[in-house]
């Protein structure tokens, strides 16, 4: 097959390269709870790389290539590069200013713009449940039915170690959540409460998941967190208050955890 713009392809390739490689590290590091926002970077570098990829061999081999793939190849361009990287990074913008429902209305529309099935819409399935947990639910689409309870839940309380307690303010952020034992950190479940609630009754089940691929129901044993923020950012940041519990069957009341350590 004739090559028609060798060096524009090979640009391409290498900026696919470089964006897939970028994208596949943030994805890896946005596994841990609460960073929505390096998973939709993740996603633009990916969309991106998609982009570059499909415009390379367009260029590259663009008078071969049939009609219909052709068009396939460049819708896949103006997607990657324009709409679905925009609305990702407006959206990431909207929420690290605490906008959660300005987030999901950009997501949303993202999330429409790319296949259902691939990496980028799972990304933005998982953010938008964590924006709509971090509103307070106020930011659930009206027409979405809720989830019913699931049979799979873990309960217990949340205390706070009597060396940390006087760094508690009333309206401090209480963040608790379930992530599997072993394997990525995503939140299987997360309840959002605050500083005045502790000692914090909790029931986390399927019905707080950020996704659907990723819920309590799906794994044997997990391990529940808590962390205080008093800025109510879902990212860990220094001065934060948090405890783990060991790991727990699935099905498991009266757990408890202890916030003992605080984030360095």
């Amino acid at each position: 097959m004739t090559i028609y713009e060798p060096a524009t392809l090979l640009t391409d390739v290498v900026l696919a390269g470089v964006a897939g490689a970028l994208g596949a590290r943030l994805l890896a590091a946005g596994r841990a709870p609460g960073r929505s926002g390096t998973r939709l970077w993740a996603a633009a570098f990916l969309a991106g790389a998609t982009a570059a990829l499909a415009g390379g061999i367009v260029h590259g081999f663009g008078p071969s290539l049939a009609p219909a793939l052709k068009a396939l190849l460049w819708r896949l361009v103006l997607v990657g590069a324009g709409l679905a990287c925009g609305l990702l990074l407006a959206g990431t913008a909207a929420f690290n200013r605490n906008d959660y429902a300005g987030a999901v209305r950009h997501w949303e529309r993202a999330q429409g713009a790319v296949p259902q099935e691939s990496e980028m819409a799972q990304s933005l399935r998982a953010s938008i449940a964590e924006a709509r947990t971090l509103g307070g639910g106020s930011t659930r689409a009206p027409t979405e039915p809720v989830k019913a309870a699931s049979s799979a839940q873990v309960g217990g309380v949340v205390k706070i170690a009597p060396g940390l307690a006087a760094k508690v303010a009333p309206d401090d952020t209480l963040f608790i959540f379930a992530r599997a034992e072993k394997g990525p950190r995503m939140p299987l479940a997360i309840l959002r409460l605050q500083g005045r609630d502790l000692p914090a009754q909790f029931t986390l089940d399927d019905s707080m998941a950020m996704s659907p691929a990723a819920k309590l129901s799906n794994q044997a044993r997990v391990v529940i967190g808590a962390r205080i923020s008093k800025t109510a950012n879902a990212t860990p940041s220094p001065g934060d208050l948090q405890g783990l519990s060991p790991p727990v069957k699935v099905g498991a009341k009266g757990v408890t955890v202890t916030i003992d350590s605080e984030v360095r």
